[in-house]
Order: C-alpha cells, then sequence, then structure tokens
C-alpha cells in the first residue's frame, strides 16, 4: 500500500470536523454471512436507539424478493470502530420488513424476547463462548500453514503451540485480539487450537444478549482483519476431513441460582432439562454439525447425551472447580463453530429457566 493511502487510511477526523463514520453490521440470508455498510452522522451517538434506522436491499443477501426489496436495519448495539477509529463507531443491527416483521433470518428479535422474560432477567444469565475458527489459504481454500495439497504432522504439538513449525497465522489472532479489546466487546482471551491453523478466541462472561452481540461483531472484525491479510476465514466445524479435530463453540452458561449456595443441584436439574430437548437443540446447534459430533476428537456423538466433571467427550461438561465448590457453571460442548449464539444462549435459558419439568 503506498504511504500516501496509508495516510488517508490512517486520517484523524477529530482534527477537523463532529461527524463520525457509522459501520452498520447485519447477518445475510445464508445466516453466517456478515454484510455491513457505512453512513455519516453529524456527531457522536452512544446510545443505539438514538441512531436512524437504515435500510438495504434484501434481494441481494437472499433475504427478500426483487419486487419488495427492502429491509430495515434497527441499530442495537454500539461498539468503538478498530479500523477507523476516533470517535467513529460498529452498529450491530437486526432485519425487519417494512412493516416492521422481524425478517426470517433475525433470530435476535426472538432471543431478546427470551433473554427479557423476567423469570430469565431475574436468573442473570451469564454466558461465555469459545469460538473456534480456522484460517484457510486464499486460492486453495486449504489451512493456512499447510504445505499446499498435503498435510502436516499429525495433532499433538499444535494446541497452543509456539514455533514457526506450530503457530500458523498468529498475528492476524493477535492483531484481532487487540481489536476486539479495542471496540469494547468483552473478549477474554485466545489460543491456538488443536488442527494445525485453528485458532479459538473466548467472549464473555457476559450477560444476556450483549454476549451474542458481542460474539458476532468479533466474528466481524475478525473477517474483516482476514480480509486485510488475504486470508479466508472458515467457521465451518469439520473444514477438513480424516483425523483433525473440528471447530465448535463451546457455551459456557449459569444462572444466580446455580453460582449460589447449593447451585450444583440447580446445575444438575439444569442438566435433565437439558437431556430431555437432546434432540431439539442439535437440530438448532449449527449447520453440518454431524461431521464434528462423531463420538472421536473430544466430542459426545450427537445422538447420544452425556454429562460428565472434566470430561471432554460428554455433550456436557462440569468443571472440577464448579464440582468441588457445588456451585458455579457448565459448559454445553455441542453447538458448532458456525452457529448462530442468539439461538444457542436463548434456547439454554428457555430451557433452563422457562420449560417447568
Amino acid at each position: 500500500m503506498s504511504s500516501l493511502l496509508s495516510d488517508l487510511i490512517n486520517l484523524n477526523l477529530l482534527d477537523i470536523t463532529e461527524k463520525v463514520i457509522a459501520e452498520y453490521i447485519w447477518i445475510g440470508g445464508s445466516g453466517i454471512d456478515m454484510r455491513s455498510k457505512a453512513r455519516t452522522l453529524s456527531g457522536s451517538v452512544n446510545d443505539p436507539s438514538k441512531l436512524p434506522k437504515w435500510s438495504y436491499d434484501g434481494s441481494s443477501t437472499g433475504q427478500a424478493p426483487g419486487q419488495d426489496s427492502e429491509v430495515i436495519l434497527y441499530p442495537q448495539a454500539i461498539f468503538k470502530d478498530p479500523f477507523r477509529r476516533g470517535n467513529n463507531i460498529l452498529v450491530m443491527c437486526d432485519a425487519y420488513t417494512a412493516a416492521g416483521e422481524p425478517i426470517p433470518t433475525n433470530k435476535r428479535h426472538n432471543a431478546a424476547k427470551i433473554l427479557s422474560h423476567p423469570d430469565v432477567v431475574a436468573e442473570e444469565p451469564w454466558f461465555g463462548i469459545e469460538q473456534e475458527y480456522t484460517l484457510l489459504q486464499k486460492d486453495v481454500q486449504w489451512p493456512f500453514g499447510w504445505p499446499i495439497g498435503g498435510f502436516p504432522g499429525p495433532q499433538g504439538p499444535y494446541y497452543c503451540g509456539t514455533g514457526a513449525d506450530k503457530a500458523f497465522g498468529r498475528e492476524i489472532v493477535d492483531s484481532h485480539y487487540k481489536a476486539c479489546v479495542y471496540a469494547g466487546i468483552n473478549i477474554t482471551g485466545i489460543n491456538g487450537e488443536v488442527m494445525p491453523g485453528q485458532w479459538e478466541f473466548q467472549i464473555g462472561p457476559s450477560v444476556g444478549i450483549s454476549a451474542s452481540d458481542e460474539l458476532w461483531v468479533a466474528r466481524y472484525i475478525l473477517e474483516r482483519i482476514t480480509e486485510i491479510a488475504g486470508v479466508v476465514l472458515s467457521i465451518d466445524p469439520q473444514p477438513i476431513k480424516g483425523d483433525w479435530n473440528g471447530a465448535g463453540a463451546h457455551t459456557n452458561y449459569s444462572t444466580k441460582s446455580m453460582r449460589n449456595e447449593g447451585g450444583f443441584e440447580v446445575i444438575k436439574k439444569a442438566i435433565g432439562k437439558l437431556e430431555k430437548r437432546h434432540k431439539e437443540h442439535i437440530a438448532a446447534y449449527g449447520e453440518g454439525n454431524e461431521r464434528r459430533l462423531t463420538g472421536q476428537h473430544e466430542t459426545a456423538d450427537m445422538n447420544t447425551f452425556l454429562w460428565g466433571v472434566a470430561n471432554r467427550g460428554a455433550s456436557i461438561r462440569v468443571g472440577r472447580d464448579t464440582e468441588k465448590a457445588g456451585k458455579g457453571y457448565f459448559e454445553d460442548r455441542r453447538p458448532s463453530s458456525n452457529m448462530d449464539p442468539y439461538v444457542v444462549t436463548s434456547m439454554i435459558a428457555e430451557t433452563t429457566i422457562l420449560q417447568k419439568p
């Protein structure tokens, strides 16, 4: 990039204007692709309800027919923009018809209903989501750092690994980490994963719907950074066939009752409720998950419901600390890397809090 272009990208608007740029982000027709476009605002805005609604051509994103293509964006959450910086912002939106009905791919609307239910709010649900992903070489769709058409050595040295032959893409991962902290996302960590070219970041614990807003914006930021680096981001649950770990989005969860004395009994009851709705949860936990949940590679078979303390081959894992303290949280290991966090978090809350036995 020429130095002039670089200077222009890094221009500080604060010196000369009150105006700010808002990048409106939404989820496209596949349910996992992310779209965005920007507009100029006359000044800083900190409250999403004070931002203007906006429209886009839904026929170009697979979300509306050509003869009635207008879809309306409702701003829902604001983050600082790590790309434009200054007072510029990223805005997470959800999408509605002109009549005000949520469009079918708007999963946030229903999630917000469940997570704002008085019984759910009283329980203060905390979610911590572990997003695994794979970096792919742009022109060959083969994992980053792998020899083209060939395979690296077997799994073992790569998990949390260090070194040019073990860690592929650390600059991307570190850039993403800092960009998320800058944006105001509650990102709690990163690590190299078991398959080379695969990494993970963790969001949370965050309360209610904010965990999902943060995860979606963190995905968006990662997609933008990989775009700059000329690398492709994959959140496919099993990008490479064979003896390689898949990618999940393990979802850690607790309620106020689980965090208080006697919480372990509450956790066991909640797990019992999850077992009864296992099929429904699996159906909603991401596309292609059957390629990952085989019972191999630190997963339970998708047709089996298992829970255990410190067991990574279980559907639900309870940590040793939780067992010892008699209170805490549990981890749902079933969601796939491409799951919609709005669907998963609201469903866990609905099953464990609102479903009466």
